[in-house]
């Protein structure tokens, strides 16, 4: 999600109440040879440690 000649780059609060994570502004690390630096975003409080904990009992039960 980035578009900067629209401004388009992902936002807090287009993510709130929503169970995935946005990520934007890609660019190459400066202080890094092959690093990245980025933006992510995402509901902190819905997709926290127990979502998480939900979605990896899923996907071991599943295999």
């Amino acid at each position: 999600m980035d578009d900067v000649s629209k401004n388009i780059y992902p936002l807090a609060l287009e993510r709130a109440e929503k169970d995935n994570c946005a990520v934007g502004r890609i660019r190459k690390d400066c202080a890094m040879k092959n690093g990245l630096s980025f933006w992510v975003v995402g509901d902190q409080i819905l997709k926290g440690a127990a979502l998480n904990a939900v979605q990896i009992a899923e996907t071991v039960t599943a295999l």
